[in-house]
C-alpha cells in the first residue's frame, strides 16, 4: 500500500484568508496541481465568499 505522502489525491486543509479561522477539507490531484491550491468558497462566519488556501 502506497503511503501517505506518496498518494496522487492527498486530503488537504484549505483555511479562510478572512481571518476567521473557518476550514474546509478536501482532496487535490497533485499531479494537476502541484502548487497549493486556492479555491473562492463561502465563509459563514463574514458571510461572504472569500479565497480559501491550502495549509499543511
Amino acid at each position: 500500500m502506497a503511503s501517505k505522502s506518496t498518494e496522487i489525491r492527498p486530503i488537504v486543509k484549505l483555511e479562510s484568508t478572512a481571518g476567521t479561522g473557518y476550514t474546509y477539507v478536501t482532496r487535490k490531484n497533485r499531479r494537476n496541481d502541484p502548487d497549493r491550491m486556492v479555491l473562492r468558497k463561502y465563509d459563514p462566519i463574514v458571510r461572504r465568499h472569500v479565497d480559501f488556501r491550502e495549509t499543511r
